[in-house]
């Protein structure tokens, strides 16, 4: 299926701590249980996304963009269920009530540059957030997620 969409995702593990090795962990399954009592309550889930974007702007890619990535889960847009089928999935490490970094935005803008000129049925109205495609179940990138930042970012890659 044509990619056209694109999902923007908050994640942090354990939930609020930044820098470890939770999130490669799990988008690899290989998530020990042991290691943390959160881990516990997830353990045996398959996830994946098809990018990790960490604080400091590091982009670390887990699926390659032709093929699809576990990220949405129960999902819909504009009436199409199954959003993994047709979406890009990039996990922010975050969380919905820490703001995200400036170096996050911008390398979350050049990334988005990059997939628009791969996959040009991702227009900026097809830009969302997992909150979008899975309301009442998902809150993430969540209020501290500030989408005027990611336009202000991508619109001076649209000058340069």
């Amino acid at each position: 299926m044509p990619i056209e969409l694109l999902v923007i995702h908050g994640i942090s593990l354990p939930p609020g701590e930044f820098g470890g090795g939770g999130i490669d962990a799990l988008f690899t399954n290989s998530l020990d249980p042991r290691e943390h009592p959160y881990y516990e309550l997830i353990a045996g889930h398959l996830v994946s996304a098809h990018c990790l974007i960490r604080r400091e702007g590091a982009v670390v890619q887990y699926v390659s963009f032709k093929h699809r990535a576990w990220h949405a889960g129960a999902s819909s847009f504009n009436g199409r269920s199954t959003c993994n089928d047709f979406s890009i999935g990039i996990e922010l490490e975050g969380t919905d009530e820490i703001p995200y970094t400036l170096a996050q935005y911008k390398a979350l803008s050049k990334l988005i540059r990059l997939l628009q000129d791969a996959y040009p049925l991702i227009s900026k109205e097809r830009i969302v957030g997992h909150s979008d495609i899975a309301p009442g179940r998902k809150t993430d990138p969540g209020p501290s997620f500030d989408w005027q930042s990611l336009k202000t970012e991508l619109n001076k890659l649209s000058i340069e």
